[in-house]
């Protein structure tokens, strides 16, 4: 792909630093500049690959200007996740999102932003909109990718996954450790905080959608402030980190915006039935969705419909 690539650094403070991974066109100066956020247990490699490949190189090579961010100790973050690691979502959303914006807007100052995410990714990125209006009214719109808050289905993957593993087992090994050990112990990408883990547990949860650090209320704020337009895709082999149901319900919790949900599915005439990563990483998806995601990013919302 006709693509180049650099790492940018952000100090957040507190010895914290931030890395981007900008990917964009090799000539073209002037495409749209999107933020990517990863999941929980992830970071911005679930975007892109040493061989090119992934929802970002695919964009870039479109044209798009992308940086993929990883959050604090996350990828090449630094310093790493260990037991000293005091961050959680509240840092996340009131200090990282914001200045990894900035960082974009003071690079690409001639267009709006666009947002993308996988997962709790969109929580992420949604919060940080509803609590701060001033940031949404520079974001044209939005693409998120499996992104669910609370876990309101109940099946057999829901109770082994979030109740025993996500509550309970990773809950003890949080205690035991000091931090999730998700990557030594294979369970993702990369690890999580004590504070992150818990405020996602919390989340999960079917709870209200407020903030444990200061009782900031996400889910009143989002009835107040114009969130951009968003498109949601959904797996239907993803039955409980992001089944189209809770999806749907997560659009709808965000107040009044133009927020469609698109089943990827071969019954609705897609190529696949994805699941919860594959959606994004699935060798197929560049021909086969991938361009639904960059219409939505180009404004072409009739382009994509809400088919479930």
């Amino acid at each position: 792909m006709h693509t180049r690539e650099e790492s940018l650094y952000i100090d957040v403070g507190g010895g914290e630093r931030l890395h981007l991974r900008r990917i964009r066109h090799a000539t073209q100066e002037d495409g749209p500049p999107l933020l990517m956020l990863h999941g929980v247990m992830g970071n911005g490699r679930i975007f892109y690959s040493d061989s090119g490949k992934g929802l970002a190189p695919w964009l870039a090579a479109q044209g798009c200007d992308c940086f993929v961010l990883d959050l604090r100790g996350r990828g090449q973050s630094t310093p790493p996740i260990s037991r000293a690691s005091r961050h959680g979502q509240h840092e996340t959303i009131c200090a990282d999102l914001p200045a990894a914006h900035a960082l974009v807007r003071r690079l690409r100052p001639d267009r709006p932003a666009h947002w993308v995410a996988h997962s709790w990714g969109g929580v992420h990125m949604h919060s940080c909109l509803a609590r701060h209006p001033e940031i949404a009214a520079g974001v044209a719109n939005a693409v998120y990718f499996g992104s669910k808050r609370s876990v309101h289905v109940k099946n057999l993957n829901k109770l082994i996954e979030v109740d025993l593993f996500w509550n309970l087992a990773a809950r003890a090994l949080v205690r035991a450790v000091g931090y999730l050990p998700a990557r030594k112990l294979r369970l993702g990408a990369d690890n999580e905080s004590d504070r992150s883990h818990l405020d996602s547990k919390r989340w999960a949860k079917v709870a209200p959608w407020v903030d444990a650090d200061d009782g900031f209320d996400y889910r009143a704020a989002a009835q107040r402030v114009a969130l951009p337009p968003t498109l949601y895709f959904a797996a239907p082999r993803d039955p409980c980190r992001g089944h189209v149901d809770d999806v749907r319900r997560f659009r709808d919790e965000s107040g009044a915006h133009l927020g469609r949900v698109h089943l990827l599915s071969r019954a609705l005439g897609h190529r696949h039935d994805y699941d919860h990563v594959s959606l994004l990483t699935h060798p197929d998806a560049a021909a086969d969705h991938f361009p639904l995601a960059l219409a939505w990013l180009l404004g072409d919302y009739a382009h994509v419909r809400e088919n479930i």
